[in-house]
């Protein structure tokens, strides 16, 4: 079977489109299968399995072919829904507004002062780390995909998003916005 998967490779190294639909049918299930079971979402292990694919695309030029296909595939799969995980673990928890107080003009109020406050502490972080928070929080990138997007080595945006949390946080609490 690796000398099959490996003709379908090397097809799919010279361009050739079908190759690489017919790698995708053959393993979709596969790598849908694991993003199910780790992200427990359809929706997000629809996408991871998208991802895993387009990695798989721009990197089938890596696999070594003395090795099987599948480890190296579902490795790829296993590391794209991580980066979900992690993005989801980090993501802010949506509020019920069902469960919220009755004022809900209060509650709008609170939420634009906290928005205010956020975007002005913001805006005397380090511009490369308010860039790198952004891109983060905002754009939902991964650290990986921030780094590539910066020019900079990985561990520099993790450090550049870790400060840039720790500076809002201690300016909103000096401001009384957000308690100690």
């Amino acid at each position: 079977m690796n000398s099959e998967v490996g003709s379908l490779v090397a097809q799919c190294l010279k361009g050739q489109q079908p190759a690489f639909v017919e790698l995708f049918a053959r393993y979709r299930g596969m790598v849908y299968g694991l993003c199910l079971r780790m992200l427990r979402h359809r929706e997000e292990a629809e996408d991871a399995t998208q991802e895993t694919f387009l990695r798989v695309a721009r990197n089938l030029h890596r696999w070594d072919r003395s090795k099987r296909f599948e480890p190296w595939l579902l490795t790829i799969a296993g590391n794209r829904c991580r980066t979900r995980l992690a993005r989801l673990a980090n993501k802010p928890r949506l509020v019920n507004l069902e469960q919220a107080p009755e004022d809900r003009s209060q509650l709008q109020v609170a939420a634009t002062l906290l928005s205010e406050e956020l975007g002005l502490a913001l805006e005397t972080v380090r511009p490369e780390f308010r860039d790198a928070f952004s891109l983060f929080y905002q754009g939902e990138l991964s650290y990986a995909e921030i780094a590539e997007r910066m020019d900079v080595p990985l561990g520099t945006v993790k450090t550049w998003v870790h400060r840039a949390r720790k500076e809002l946080i201690q300016k909103l609490q000096e401001r009384g916005t957000l308690n100690e």
